[in-house]
């Protein structure tokens, strides 16, 4: 059973530009068909599109926020996925018409940080573009770019960072699969020195720095990977029961269900985004019980007494949790 983002309003975009910028990675570009401004959008917004075979999916925006006249995402064309991928880089062309929804940002640029610390896996390079963009258009705080990737045939924007502008502010990295290769970023994590960090990529990355940055505000280190990887603890999920605590009805939890998926299909709205414990969307208060924590937002002290209920689970039999009106 899967879940859909609450139904946002989506409207038709013109597809002006199609092209493959990586071995199975491919650029999208929409348009007003009528050349009208687009909405505007900040740093590391995503927009929700649906696809030629009808399901909507949600991608982040690459390009620079000052740009009104078009929005810019980058696809990795999925064999193993849903087929959501795979459908709109196959069997869209350019000139077809797409409904896609305005932007919305669950990963913004956020304080006053004295730098910024940005770390991509993969096409979890999308939203940092986009940032990289604005902060260079402004004249913003410094940064410093790692971005860690298969080989150098799978790196999408790999010309462009790879040019003189970036020199000293980008790391790029390949591991050619092996994990023994891996970067080490423990010297990057290993002294706040006032940063924020901005991380998106593979669940395992995001876990990685995660453990690499407890001596961290939590407030300055930020996470996204829009659901598409779920922690690994899943294949030993066991069932247990949500009690609520203002009704009493009790919610049973399957194995392989989330908690977020058992309330919506048991008729109460939970607000929610990315689906998978980066963008604090579904927090709920924890009234009683003992929670397995999966997400990568709250902090220890938070963990006390709320919940991230898209993809955290019980520890106990039973959990009680406080559902907003």
């Amino acid at each position: 059973m899967a879940t859909t983002p609450d139904a946002v309003p989506m409207s038709a975009l013109e597809v002006t530009a199609l092209d493959a910028i990586a071995k199975g990675i491919y650029r999208i570009e929409f348009a007003h068909p009528e050349g009208a401004e687009l909405a505007e959008f900040t740093p590391g917004a995503h927009l929700h599109v649906q696809v030629p075979n009808g399901q909507v999916r949600r991608y982040s925006l690459c390009n620079d926020p000052e740009e009104r006249h078009r929005y810019v995402i980058a696809v990795k064309r999925e064999e193993a996925g849903s087929g959501g991928s795979k459908s709109l880089t196959d069997e869209t062309r350019v000139g077809d018409e797409l409904q896609v929804s305005e932007p919305h940002n669950d990963f913004e640029l956020k304080g006053n940080p004295a730098r910024y610390v940005f770390i991509a896996g993969g096409i979890g390079i999308t939203p940092i573009m986009s940032m990289i963009h604005h902060l260079r258009a402004t004249g913003g705080k410094p940064f410093k770019l790692y971005y860690l990737t298969r080989d150098a045939e799978q790196t999408a924007f790999l010309d462009e960072l790879g040019g003189p502008e970036y020199r000293g502010k980008v790391v790029i990295h390949h591991d050619q699969g092996e994990p023994d290769n891996a970067y080490d970023l423990w010297p990057v994590l290993e002294q706040p020195k006032g940063a924020h960090i901005y991380c998106c990529g593979p669940r395992g990355l995001m876990e990685a720095v995660r453990d690499m940055t407890g001596h961290w505000s939590s407030a300055s280190v930020h996470f996204e990977d829009f659901g598409t990887h779920k922690p690994a603890a899943m294949q030993d999920d066991k069932p247990f029961t949500v009690r609520l605590s203002k009704t009493g009805e009790a919610v049973p939890i399957p194995a392989g269900v989330s908690i977020l998926e058992a309330l919506r299909t048991n008729g109460h709205h939970v607000p929610y985004s990315c689906g998978s414990g980066t963008c604090g969307s579904c927090r709920t208060r924890l009234v009683e019980g003992e929670a397995e924590h999966r997400d990568l937002v709250l902090s220890e002290a938070e963990r006390q007494d709320n919940i991230m209920v898209c993809v955290s689970r019980a520890c106990s039999a039973e959990l009680v949790i406080d559902l907003p009106e």
